[in-house]
């Protein structure tokens, strides 16, 4: 295929994506006050979450296959391409300080590589072949769970990418903006297609497609996370005690649950060697630190049935 047809089917293709069609509410937007422009973006962010809720059955599947793995010694891994890579990069570097997991069990990939975070390598996501390779880079096996991040569907670098893990045998998802029923891509175990319609800006999916993705990725890790016992009641309880603010954090969710004051909390935070878990099981059941230990190891890790053995 010559490249003025290949120029001419991806025009045409391009021209057909949701994501790239005129928004009707905002057409003269240009010549509005700056409290119009305001109400007209505020307007079209609030349909997001009732296109992110439509797709929570698709969710919950890939929840599942996530927890699965992760609790089998696999990993979450994003792949993605602009605003879309950023987040899924973003996603998994706020993991390991919020939930205590290992660094490397959750990673993001962004075309172009670290580079692209900061500034556009708009090029590296026109080529399968580059998604492909950082799949191989990233080691993929069975165990894993590949998450491909494209708003438009169509993004070469994220196809390649998932396509690659899927030959590998690693579980596939894929979060795009664009409806369900133009999802082809037969490689994919559970597609999550938040239908959010055309953006305020055509064709500028930091907005409103951006939005949508981060609620996506939001969801499948925090809902995971819960899911492996990070979560006690409603507060976090994993976290690592890597800088002050989280120190101070561990004490407060310690004070919080268990009603201890700052120097108990603090006392028994450092007879637990800084874990959480352990210091709250310790106050709850009444209990050494070594017998919280062990009770955490019997409850998989779930503080509420470590304290009730």
């Amino acid at each position: 295929m010559s490249s003025s047809t290949d120029t001419k089917t991806l025009f045409t293709e391009l021209s057909k994506l949701t994501t790239e069609q005129r928004n009707p509410h905002s057409m003269d937007i240009d010549a509005r006050s700056t409290q119009e422009i305001l109400k007209i973006i505020n307007d079209e962010d609030k349909t997001v979450p009732y296109a992110v809720e439509k797709e929570l059955p698709y969710i919950a599947q890939a929840v599942e296959l996530i927890v699965n793995a992760l609790k089998s010694g696999g990993r979450l891994l994003y792949f993605g391409a602009g605003t879309s890579g950023r987040l899924g990069v973003v996603d998994a570097s706020e993991c390991p300080p919020t939930f205590g997991t290992p660094y490397g069990m959750i990673e993001g990939y962004i075309a172009g590589g670290k580079e692209a975070m900061f500034r556009a390598q708009e090029g590296a996501e026109d080529y399968e072949e580059n998604g492909a390779k950082d799949i191989l880079l990233a080691q993929v096996t069975s165990k894993d769970v590949v998450c491909g991040i494209a708003a438009s569907r169509r993004t070469p670098y994220v196809i390649g990418a998932v396509k690659k893990a899927k030959e590998l045998g690693a579980t596939t998802l894929y979060v795009t903006c664009n409806p369900r029923e133009n999802f082809s891509i037969k490689e994919v175990d559970v597609a999550i297609c938040p239908y959010i319609g055309p953006e305020v800006i055509m064709g500028s999916t930091r907005m409103k497609s951006g939005t949508a993705q981060k609620l996506v990725l939001n969801m499948l890790t925090t809902t995971a996370m819960i899911r492996m016992g990070k979560i006690y009641e409603n507060m976090m309880i994993d976290l690592q005690m890597t800088n002050k603010k989280l120190v101070e954090r561990s004490k407060r969710i310690v004070m919080t649950i268990t009603g201890v004051n700052y120097d108990e909390a603090s006392n028994y935070l450092q007879q637990a060697d800084g874990h959480v878990k352990t210091a709250l099981v310790m106050i709850k059941a009444g209990v050494s630190a070594e017998e919280a230990r062990e009770r955490l190891v019997k409850a998989d890790g779930f503080v509420r049935r470590a304290i009730e053995l």
